[in-house]
């Protein structure tokens, strides 16, 4: 089967751009041919372009697919265990068609929105429940809340029985998404002065638990208004990713943090089965309770369009768990 699939240019220095990324047409051929239907975006993917990846896992290579969640239809199977019609999902990346052995591809339920598999709800809740452990009582900062991370981070605080749950985003229209769509407790735009003067507004006896996928300045403003014993969840540092290495992922200020108390937990989610398992067996009861929203963006295009999709997900364009539906 010829298929076209993204393929990276040249590894990104710095900001990156459509021509770092090229359309290229190749061949497939294995056990299981699967058509991709949708495609999964995380501004994670970056990290795995650039030359001098942080992330412990190798990075993706020019002249080679990228890309990593996608969900597709089994069009030929010679495996007793996928028949053709079955849904499935993938690491297989950004391309129109995939194949390999069956054992590459994991059966799914059909559901009314398939997109439900791509999101990041795996780093969401380990992050939230596991490694900031967060209970009854918390008072839960959660910054770029209105992303695909930190949507889901927040509703997973609450339904864990956080006593409060503020969040950060980048402009009213996601302030606004936060607090009425979402169930945050409050949020501030963080163009909107000091990010530190308005978690102390919003949060007066300070904040328990930080989930963070920002950095920067709101690290720091969340530094100073912790409680002791507060738990930081550091998940990533989005305002400074295209920087060199040391500048994307600035180490954590262990000596500030160690006066104020504060317990300081990055962490990586590499979506384990157990990982998956967690999220799925709560994300399936919180949603049928009515507890829960699933926030996402589908972007409808060819694979051609799935550059321009990530590079406008970079750009804060869109709001929750981003996915390119191919037609």
């Amino acid at each position: 089967m010829i298929t076209r699939e993204i393929q990276l240019a040249a590894q990104i220095a710095g900001a990156p751009a459509l021509d770092d990324f090229t359309v290229a047409t190749t061949e497939v051929d294995g056990e299981v041919l699967v058509r991709t239907d949708q495609v999964g975006l995380a501004a994670t993917y970056l990290e795995l372009m650039r030359a001098d990846c942080t992330i412990p896992v190798p990075a993706w290579q020019p002249g080679r697919r990228v890309g990593v969640a996608a969900i597709g239809t089994v069009i030929r199977s010679d495996s007793p265990e996928l028949a053709v019609g079955d849904l499935v999902q993938s690491m297989t990346g950004w391309s129109e068609y995939s194949a390999g052995p069956a054992a590459q591809y994991i059966k799914l339920d059909p559901i009314a929105d398939p997109g439900y598999y791509l999101g990041q709800g795996p780093t969401a809740y380990y992050g939230m429940a596991d490694v900031a452990g967060v209970g009854e009582g918390d008072v839960v900062f959660v910054s770029g809340a209105a992303g695909g991370v930190g949507s889901l981070a927040g509703q997973i605080a609450k339904c864990l029985g956080a006593a409060r749950v503020i969040g950060s985003a980048g402009s009213p229209a996601k302030v606004d998404y936060l607090v009425n769509e979402l169930g945050y407790d409050a949020a501030f735009d963080y163009h909107d002065g000091s990010a530190a003067d308005r978690l102390r507004e919003l949060a007066p006896e300070g904040i328990s638990v930080f989930f963070d996928v920002v950095g920067g300045e709101q690290y720091q403003a969340a530094l100073q208004t912790a409680r002791p014993g507060a738990r930081f969840a550091l998940c990533g540092s989005l305002s400074s990713q295209l920087g060199g290495a040391a500048e994307r992922f600035p180490k954590p200020d262990h000596a500030a943090a160690q006066a104020r108390g504060v317990e300081l937990l990055p962490f990586s989610c590499y979506h384990t089965p157990d990982q998956i398992a967690a999220w799925r067996e709560h994300f399936s009861t919180w949603l049928g309770e009515g507890s829960f929203v699933y926030p996402q963006t589908v972007v409808k295009g060819g694979i051609e369009d799935v550059p321009q999709a990530f590079l406008s997900l970079l750009q804060g364009s869109y709001r929750g768990n981003v996915s390119v539906r191919l037609s």
